[in-house]
């Protein structure tokens, strides 16, 4: 059970959850303490209050970060999400030329996804359904330039068409395997096969999001 807070406190967690509600992240000091039209030490002082007490907690000792937790004291759902960009798309039967363009972006648990710079693409065609990479879904993804044996990867094609695959190295060429008998594994040399990413997860619509 989380300790009692003042009448103050409590106005100061208030203020805290609006802002974050407003603009997706808690204020600086500063900006506190000039909304509020109190110091800034008082400021500080409330925010150590609301830690001691379990209401927030600082990414560290002298971050800007906080966090507001929920009654488990983890992060509560409202900075639980991010944001990240959909870019181009991609294909997961034959490849086809890679779009450098932006179609949107997409809401991600940030406690599932927690890498930086994440990206998503959307997948087109059925040659990955054994990994559970299904036609149209969002293939979640770590920016990378290197793989490792077995892992799901973004790859460029002669700097021209994107694919998703299976990675595999065999003695100076690239073998990208598909997930499905349907389609056959492709190789390539070394030179015509750039790493985009890893594929770390999958959206498919709102409800179904997880990782690989």
């Amino acid at each position: 059970m989380q300790p009692v807070l003042t009448p103050r406190q409590e106005r100061f967690l208030a203020y805290l959850q609006n802002v974050v509600r407003q603009r997706g992240r808690t204020p600086s000091l500063r900006q506190a303490a000039r909304d509020l039209g109190i110091s800034h030490a008082a400021v500080a002082q409330l925010l150590r209050t609301l830690e001691d007490k379990g209401f927030v907690k600082r990414q560290g000792r002298y971050s800007r970060t906080v966090h507001l937790l929920n009654r488990d004291f983890q992060t509560a759902g409202l900075q639980r999400w991010r944001e990240i960009p959909v870019v181009g798309r991609i294909t997961a039967g034959l490849p086809m030329y890679a779009q450098q363009q932006w179609e949107g972006s997409v809401v991600l648990d940030a406690a599932l996804f927690r890498g930086q710079n994440l990206f998503a693409l959307r997948v087109k065609g059925d040659s990955m359904t054994g990994a559970g990479i299904l036609d149209g879904d969002l293939a979640i993804c770590e920016p990378r330039q290197y793989a490792r044996d077995g892992e799901i990867v973004v790859a460029l094609i002669d700097a021209e068409e994107a694919t998703v695959k299976r990675f595999f190295l065999h003695r100076g060429r690239i073998e990208l395997r598909p997930e499905n008998p349907r389609y056959i594994p492709m190789h390539y040399d070394l030179g015509a096969v750039l790493i985009q990413g890893r594929v770390i997860g999958v959206q498919r619509g709102p409800d179904v999001m997880q990782r690989l």
